[in-house]
């Protein structure tokens, strides 16, 4: 027999599941993860600070270390200078055309091994014999191919990124269900028809799963180039600071690094985000 409270015990089952769904709970706080985020940043700062400020030497030797005033300062007088926007733009040139070179051939490639075998035994054991090879150590073949560093220096910064992107790309491929493409052919698709209704729109979330780990490698590789056979540039930059012992115009280097792969990562996920809309939104985390 039904009484007149069970209504509201239901009502307040319901309430209390959503109050705990985690889905919920996300979409209701996102100034308090934002604030969280800052204040984390903020905290290790203020930590930096006191630590150097103070001469703290335990285990670590933070007395040798720069203050943050002292790398604000630097980054200050650097801004002002026409070489550090130079040096700015000649890394951004190099990693968006070895990322941007590397994303068409790791594609490529990635869906040619997954779909072709003709291609898978042919080009797949060469790519599965170059790719652990760290792309720094190619750092003296690209010195012996190439006429000039700038092109070298991109070369490194392409095969850095191209690994990644191909793998993830090939995966995908590889995870696409049968069902979708003889849907296609059943329909009286060809496989240009599977290829653009099948394949490139299947692998979208794991081609930018590999070009937002491709865009990380590919910075610290570039930037490792710069170092060591470079003449302008970030990276140069930096190595030059520390050749010279300025030590606040190294972190002001290793602080405009981060930034810039911070930003270029960002603008990766965006755009992976915008183009993968039509996905559900588990799948698309």
């Amino acid at each position: 027999m039904t009484t007149l409270d069970e209504p509201d015990v239901l009502s307040g089952t319901e309430d209390v599941v959503e109050e705990h769904d985690p889905a919920t709970r996300r979409r209701s706080s996102p100034w308090r993860s934002r604030l969280v985020r800052v204040t984390s940043v903020l905290a290790a700062i203020l930590a930096w600070q006191l630590l150097t400020a103070h001469d703290v030497r335990l285990w670590l030797r933070f007395d040798t270390l720069p203050t943050v005033t002292d790398v604000v300062s630097a980054f200050g007088t650097q801004l002002q200078t026409d070489l550090f926007y130079l040096d700015l733009g000649q890394s951004l040139i190099r990693i968006l055309s070895g990322f941007g070179l590397a994303t068409v051939v790791g594609v490529a490639t990635g869906i040619a091994l997954g779909r072709s075998e003709l291609f898978a035994d042919v080009l797949g054991p060469l790519t599965e014999l170059a790719r652990p090879i760290p792309a720094i150590a190619v750092v003296p073949v690209a010195i012996l191919l190439f006429p000039s560093d700038e092109a070298g220096i991109v070369f490194i910064t392409f095969v850095a990124a191209f690994f990644p992107i191909m793998v993830s790309t090939r995966h995908a491929v590889r995870a696409l269900p049968t069902l979708w493409e003889d849907s296609v052919r059943t329909l009286g698709g060809g496989r240009w028809d599977v290829l653009a209704r099948v394949v490139l729109p299947g692998i979208l979330p794991g081609v930018f799963g590999g070009l937002s780990v491709g865009i990380g490698v590919a910075w610290i590789c570039v930037i490792s180039a710069e170092m060591i056979s470079g003449r302008l540039g970030v990276g140069y930059r930096t190595w030059q600071a520390y050749t010279i012992v300025d030590y606040p115009g190294v972190f002001v280097g290793m602080i405009t690094i981060g930034v810039l792969g911070f930003l270029t990562s960002g603008a990766v996920e965006l755009l992976g985000r915008r183009v993968t809309r039509w996905l559900p939104r588990g799948e698309r985390a």
